[in-house]
């Protein structure tokens, strides 16, 4: 598989079928089942800018960036990674991407993510610290982790 291309591009809506599935894989892994139709409506009416990573024409991995606050925030959203992929560094270099990205805009004075319990140490790894905890916001047992970029 090393040899095999993998890159980075804009989602279009002909990748919403393929990244639903996703995070049916990763469900309930990473993902409380009632967030796949959270998903959906993110990518129908939500999105602003959200990227697949992708081998061969396969999408094997997700993610976006949305604003706030006058575009001042970006915040990392629906990181999503195949699970015959993850732990080869794809997630990694997904976010670096939106990380570099959220840098080169001038008005972006922080960069934050809304994850969870089951992936906070990840975010703790790529630079993110703890700002707030609130049990069971996504879903029964599936706990908000604020954090913010400090690198």
């Amino acid at each position: 598989m090393p040899d095999q291309k993998i890159s980075i591009r804009l989602y279009n809506s002909e990748d919403k079928d393929a990244v639903l599935r996703l995070i049916r894989l990763n469900t309930p892994e990473y993902f409380s089942p009632e967030e796949e139709e959270e998903l959906g409506n993110y990518l129908e009416n939500d999105i602003e800018e959200y990227f697949v990573i992708h081998q061969d024409d396969h999408v094997i991995g997700c993610g976006g960036i949305n604003f706030e606050e006058e575009n001042s925030i970006g915040i990392i959203s629906w990181d999503i990674i195949h699970p015959e992929f993850q732990g080869k560094s794809l997630g990694s270099k997904l976010l670096n991407y939106r990380i570099d990205r959220l840098k080169k805009i001038t008005t972006i004075k922080r960069i934050l993510v809304r994850t969870s319990q089951l992936t906070n140490r990840y975010y703790e790894k790529m630079g993110f610290t703890l700002l707030e905890v609130v049990e069971d916001y996504w879903a029964k047992g599936y706990h908000l982790y604020k954090m913010e970029y400090s690198k």
